[in-house]
């Protein structure tokens, strides 16, 4: 296998990596649960550094302050299966699916967003050996099959630690955080719309609506001009080559780059 395979059936993920091919997520945009096969997952946060490797379960929680890198380790592909439980999913559980009365009054949300689970446990084991098959096969499990194994995690999940109905059923808005500086620190990244109202902890609406009173420029337009204004800072200042600091800043195409970059600053990056 070259490159990266993922498959995504709804919010289960299957992932598989060539021998060479490491992917780096900035951000854990939902609540994850993980098996790596194969391989190992980096996951820092608050200055701390953990891995989860071949054989181990984790939960990770969402947090727009984790950073997350997926490889291959020694001859092994890297190979994971991660359910992705979104906001919407746990609404319609908390609602249809969760037994009230068990809530437990005392919960507390964990302290840091990565909790490693007994990966030997049976409800574990089954959970995510059922999945193994969907790997090489052309055949899409179903819908109802994917609740089922999307519910099976929330209750691997409760039946681990008690604190984690304070974190999955937590609804209320997230955190804010300053636009501005979450921006000026993750420019270079893909990030649609959605993506950051959500790390800065706001609805669309109200990141449009808070936006504006920053920027008269679109949030997309900003991130290009920023991109752009970090290049020539780079270019002027070091020896890169012009192709390097244009995938640094963020630019997947090189021509796209130079276009731009002559049409903002009269001149070719080159220069």
């Amino acid at each position: 296998m070259n490159g990266i395979s993922i498959i995504n059936y709804s919010d289960i993920f299957m992932a598989c990596f060539s021998d060479n091919a490491i992917k780096k997520v900035e951000m854990a945009k939902d609540h994850s649960l993980l098996y790596v096969y194969s391989g190992e997952m980096k996951v820092t946060e608050q200055g701390k550094t953990a891995f989860i490797n071949k054989g181990e379960c984790a939960f990770i929680c969402k947090d727009n302050r984790v950073n997350i890198v997926k490889r291959p380790k020694g001859d092994e592909q890297y190979k994971c299966i991660a359910l992705s439980f979104t906001r919407q999913f746990l609404r319609e559980f908390y609602h249809r699916t969760l037994d009230k009365s068990k809530l437990p009054p005392a919960a507390r949300r964990h302290k840091f967003s990565l909790y490693k689970l007994p990966a030997d446990r049976p409800d574990i084991i089954s959970l995510f050996g059922s999945m193994t098959p969907y790997f090489d096969s052309p055949v899409k499990p179903s819908e109802e099959l994917i609740k089922l194994k999307m519910t099976e995690g929330v209750y691997c999940l409760l039946n681990t630690d008690k604190n984690f109905y304070s974190v999955l059923f937590d609804f209320s808005e997230p955190w804010k955080i300053d636009i501005l500086d979450y921006l000026n620190e993750n420019y270079m990244y893909d990030l649609s719309l959605e993506d950051m109202a959500n790390f800065t902890g706001r609805s669309l609406t109200t990141f449009k609506r808070d936006f504006k009173k920053l920027s008269p420029l679109s949030p997309q337009k900003w991130i290009i001009q920023k991109r752009l204004e970090v290049a020539q800072q780079k270019l002027r200042n070091g020896d890169k080559k012009v192709s390097d600091v244009c995938f640094e800043v963020g630019f997947k195409n090189l021509s796209h780059f130079s276009r731009v970059y002559r049409t903002t600053f009269g001149t070719a990056p080159s220069k």
